[in-house]
């Protein structure tokens, strides 16, 4: 099985919150061989700069911040090297794809980008908090978990 896990997915992992537990799930399937995790590059940037906002709201104190920051850095780290996680690059292919899905849904780049990388791996599911973006995938035959 290949998820595809888009920033809101991924902070799930680290900041308890709804849908948390479904990516324990693909976490835990991904660890003993049954499935394995994708996500743009593009999300490390977006899951850093949420975890800063959260910081800032004061939904994380600065302690917790910087837990959640190290425990992400050092799992994906971990996961890639033991070959269970993968990044998708930020191609020019994949926003140019991207473009006509953002007219044809009035989306954000970022989340059209989500799409067409899911698509450029053949994930079996993209896995998101974001009621849009799994909305907008099924319509495009992507299939998607919505965590919310």
């Amino acid at each position: 099985m290949r998820f595809y896990l888009d920033s809101s997915a991924l902070l799930k992992r680290y900041i308890m919150e709804r849908g948390t537990e479904k990516v324990e799930e693909v976490y835990l399937q991904a660890l003993n061989g049954e499935a394995s995790l994708h996500l743009s590059t593009w999300n490390i940037g977006e899951a850093l700069g949420a975890f800063g906002k959260y910081r800032r709201r004061g939904w994380l104190g600065e302690e917790e911040h910087r837990a959640a920051r190290k425990a992400f850095i050092m799992e994906m780290a971990r996961l890639m090297k033991l070959g269970v996680a993968e990044l998708v690059p930020v191609r020019s292919s994949l926003l140019t794809e991207s473009w006509p899905l953002v007219e044809r849904y009035d989306i954000y780049q970022a989340d059209a980008l989500q799409i067409a990388s899911a698509r450029s791996i053949d994930a079996d599911e993209l896995v998101t908090g974001d009621r849009r973006l799994a909305d907008v995938s099924e319509a495009e035959a992507v299939k998607a978990t919505y965590l919310g």
